[in-house]
Order: structure tokens, then sequence, then C-alpha cells
């Protein structure tokens, strides 16, 4: 057996650790600013328009093609869908396509654990019971399925085990529609290669979080998943060859189709898995929609009725419109090194680094104190309990807190009954506070203030403005690896360790490929 992977010192491994490494990807660091085109010897050829693109299969009910006009001055939604209609590979940063591969090899994981949590089998059963097609594969499934179902299973597998990475400021999981999505229309189409699938995804992640930033409340509804709806349009529009006025309409008939609340992350329930999945089919829907010419209404962000009106309470699109082609959202993502919410990341960070720096053990604690910002207390400040549904203990911090100082991390194997009445674990639990600071962004994950008063009156503090898995603060190479194998060994039919070594040099060499399809092929028995 290879032994384990070290760790830097701002990291934590992940249980058990898997072998293997790779030459680290460049880091994603702040971009440059948008690259110019590079000089033609030619006259530049006439913008791509619709009826340029591959047709999408939908297309075949040969509407007529109109397009509704308005008057007045551009909106902040047609300046979105401008940027991504007009960009191209070339205009990538260095820094945004290693990001972009970095998360699609996450996502796809993040996807194969997924297939073995709470009712990913029976979904896709479900699904396939539904209607029949071979658009697409389910990941870790010999099931093919119409691209919006593929989509629907593959998100819900990317989101059930609070693996999956997230975008901090805008509070969403920007990966988890659009990449279903994307590479379930990429399957369909046949033929696109990896340069199209990155630019598909950079655009989408541009949207998804971009429409995040903007807000200025705390969440109403489930912003993964709204967000995710209209990057995931995006995405695949933009494989789709649409102009600027047809992704309008995609993005208008996915905003249409939005649907997703906090209820179901309050209570734990599985429903909050596929909310995301709902409006990844929703996106691929939308897609297909404005494909074969169908219109919605033009002024679905901002208008009386419109996402910042109904959705958010309130936003401020300007800034983040101002800083399109210049600051790549992929680029911003962190990773999730713990299979938990990301706001209980801050206190297992804390938790881990004080008993690494003073060494004590999980029996010598009195108890932990806490102090997180208004969303963190929100999401995760709820109480444990002996008994709780899987989803309820990945968004308890008590609980995750407990389980990391008891054991060094805190792992999939975490979220059993047995391990849920441990007593070990629920003594220790019902002594970690989780308090409020407000320091008036209703949107902030971080700081995090911990102090852990041990047993013999000795008191450790420490605070967080990053935290493990954040750009400025990222998993090393080796445990983006390691996390992978994981998942890749949960997977319903866990994937051998020659695919998984032929889909890293993939995603490693994306640029490359001829047809993202081949990914697919090594996510499958």
């Amino acid at each position: 057996m290879p032994a384990p992977p070290t760790f830097p010192t701002n990291s934590w491994p992940i249980r058990p650790s898997a072998p293997g490494s790779r030459p680290t990807s460049p880091s994603a660091v702040s971009p440059p600013p948008r690259k110019p085109a590079p000089p033609s010897p030619s006259s530049p050829p006439p913008p791509q328009t619709f009826s340029q693109a591959r047709p999408c299969p939908i297309a075949a009910a040969g509407l007529e093609q109109t397009t509704t006009t308005r008057e007045g001055p551009v909106t902040h939604i047609e300046t979105i869908c401008e940027h991504v209609a007009s960009t191209d590979y070339t205009d990538l940063p260095e820094a945004a396509i290693a990001a972009a591969k970095t998360f699609v090899l996450d996502t796809l994981g993040v996807g194969l654990a997924g297939s073995s949590g709470p009712k990913a089998q029976e979904l896709v059963t479900l699904q396939a019971g539904w209607g029949q097609g071979t658009d697409a594969r389910v990941w870790a499934s010999t099931q093919r399925l119409p691209a919006p179902a593929a989509a629907f299973c593959n998100a819900y597998q990317a989101h059930n085990a609070e693996f999956d990475c997230i975008h901090e400021q805008a509070v969403a999981h920007v990966m988890t529609v659009v990449l279903p999505v994307a590479l379930a229309g990429a399957e369909r189409l046949g033929g696109v290669d990896g340069k199209r699938l990155l630019t598909a995804v950079v655009l989408g992640v541009d949207v998804a979080a971009s429409l995040g930033v903007a807000a200025r409340s705390g969440l109403r509804f489930f912003r993964p998943a709204t967000v995710g709806a209209f990057g995931g349009a995006a995405a695949l529009g933009k494989l789709l060859g649409f102009d600027k006025e047809r992704l309008h309409h995609a993005l208008s008939i996915a905003y249409g189709q939005l649907c997703g609340t906090m209820q179901a992350h309050t209570e734990g329930s599985l429903l909050l898995a596929m909310q995301v999945a709902f409006n990844a089919r929703n996106a691929v829907v939308a897609a297909d929609l404005a494909a074969a010419g169908i219109e919605g209404p033009l002024d679905v962000l901002e208008g009386r009725f419109g996402y910042f009106t109904l959705f958010e309470d309130g936003g401020d699109l300007a800034p983040v419109i101002a800083q399109l082609g210049r600051v790549w959202r992929i680029t911003e993502v962190a990773h999730k090194p713990f299979p938990t919410g990301r706001a209980t990341h801050g206190i297992i960070d804390g938790c881990l680094t004080l008993q690494r720096r003073h060494g004590f053990k999980a029996e010598q604690i009195g108890d932990v104190r806490a102090v997180v910002p208004p969303l963190v207390h929100h999401l995760v400040g709820r109480p444990p309990l002996p008994a709780m549904a899987i989803n309820y203990a990945r968004l308890c911090a008590p609980f995750v807190a407990a389980r990391a100082l008891l054991t060094g991390t805190v792992g999939l194997e975490d979220f059993t009954d047995a391990v849920y009445r441990d007593p070990a674990t629920q003594n220790l639990a019902s002594r970690i506070t989780v308090e409020v600071e407000d320091r008036g962004d209703p949107n902030a994950l971080t700081p995090v203030s911990l102090s852990i008063t041990l047993v013999d009156g000795r008191t450790h503090e420490l605070r967080l403005t990053e935290v493990y898995g954040h750009p400025a603060k990222p998993m090393p190479r080796e445990a983006q690896l390691a996390k992978l194998h994981q998942n890749a060994a949960l997977a319903a039919n866990p994937i051998p360790n020659a695919k998984l070594a032929r889909l890293i040099d993939l995603v490693d060499d994306l640029e490359n490929v001829d047809d993202v399809g081949h990914l697919v092929d090594q996510l499958v028995p």
C-alpha cells in the first residue's frame, strides 16, 4: 500500500488518503485584464449567429426565428449576454483556464461519490421512466437519458454530499448546475472539444457568480439553484452558438422556471440537492426552447417582477458588470475539503488549527465558542441531535466540529446513525456554541473567531479571515487528488484506477481533447 501523502501546514487530510499525485496546475490567482484577440491577416468574420451554430435537435421543429426588440439603454442582462456571446477561448487568461480544469475534475469526482448518495439510484430510475433517450450519460451509471434528465441526475449527485466547490462571495455552488448542463449538452451535440467546454464553463460560472455577488440581501431562495439556472443556460447557449439575443431569451426562459427555497436547507431535507437538479434540468429546457425560437420577457433581472425583486431583496449589478472580462469568477471559487456546508468550514478549520498548534486532545476540551457572521449562524448554527437527517448533520456546525476534534478531519463516513448517537460526539458537540457577530454583510462567511477553553482553565483563541479551500488558502494538488480518489471509490459503480488516471490526464490537457465525451467515458462502467 502506498504511503499517504503529506500535507502542507495549511491543509487537512482527507480520510482515507489516496495514492498518486501529478504536477501542480497553475494556481487560480487574480487574473490579468482580458487579452486582446490575435490579429487576423484578413478581415474579421461576421459575428456568429444562431443560424450558423450546429443545430440543436430540439430546433428541428422548424419554428420561425423571430427576435423581440426593445428600445432604450442597454440593460445589465444584455451586457451579460454580450459578454457570453462575444468571449472566445483566446480571451481567457491562463488562471481562468487552470481554475476551470481544477473544478471540472473536482465536480466530476464529487458527482461520482454522489451516485451512492441518498435516493440517487431511485432518481435515475424515475427519470428513465419519464421518457427515453440516449443523449447523455449519468455519471457512475450505465443509464443513458435525454439531456435534461441526465443534467438533473448529475447535478443532484454533485450536490447531495455537500462536497461541491463554492464561490463564497456569491454564496453559490457555481459549478454544480453549470458543468452537468454543459456536459449533457456536449454529449448530445457530439464532437465538442475541450476548448469549447472550458469556454462555456468559465462563462457559465461568470454569469452565476456575478448574479450572486450582486445580491445585497441574505438568502431567501436557494441561491446555488437559482443563479445556477442562469449559468447553466448561458453555458449551454454558448455551446449551441447562440448570439446575444438568443442567449437573452435562454436566460429569460430559465428565469421563468427558477425554483428552490431555503426551507429545504433549514430542515436538512433531501429536496435541497434536488432543487439544484431541478434548475439544471430547467436550464437545458430553457436553452432548447430558445433554440426552437421561443422568446421570453426581457427585463428579468431588474424589472418590476425580476430576479432582484422577487428572488433577492435587491442587488447592485453595476460593479459586477463593470468587471466582466476583467475578473474571471472561476478563479475565485473555493474547494470544499470537508463534505459539509461551507459555512461550517471556518469553524472546522479553526478547531483543527488550534488543536494542531497547541497539541490538546478532545477529552481535554471544556467548551468551544465560535463567533460567526449572521449568515453562518443562519445556515449551520443548529443544535446537534442524537437522530439527524443526513443533510441536517452536514449543516450542523457543533456536530461536524466535534467530529473534527475527535478524529482530526471530517469525512463521508461520519454521516451515519451510529456516529450521530456516539456518546463522545454528542457530549463534545453539546459544549460547542455558535454566536453571531454582525458586521453588516448579509452574505459574509468570514471572519470566524474560535475560542477553546480546556478543562485545566487554559484558553486558546484564533480568528480566521480566509478558510482552507479558498484561493487565498488553497488545497494543494495532492489533497485535491486524494479527495478525487476517495470520491471515486465511493461511486455506485466504483471507477477503476486506470480510468481515474485517464480522467486526470484528460482534464489536465483538456484544451487539446477533441471530444469531451471522452471525459464521461471514464465516469461510467
